[in-house]
């Protein structure tokens, strides 16, 4: 199981929580696992979201493998110019 820290706002899309835990062995996992077990995500999670593991941001490398113990936060999609 991966911890996964839901920041701001993104808490509130999962009923009040700010970490939950998800069966996930890469990013691509990580994902369809949130949107299931937690479908208020679904819409965020559709529209593009950032995804810190171990300190580095990464929006759609879906192979990216998470370790167990890994540091993993969602974050809505960072953008910048």
């Amino acid at each position: 199981m991966v911890k996964v820290l839901l920041w701001g706002s993104l808490a509130d899309l999962a009923g009040g929580a700010r970490e939950v835990a998800v069966e996930a062995a890469t990013l691509r996992e990580l994902l369809e696992g949130l949107a299931r077990d937690h479908p208020g995500l679904r819409p965020e999670l559709e529209r593009g979201v950032s995804v810190s593991i171990d300190g580095r941001i990464y929006n759609d490398s879906w192979f990216t493998p998470i370790g167990p113990e890994s540091e993993v936060v969602l974050l809505k999609r960072l953008q910048g110019g």
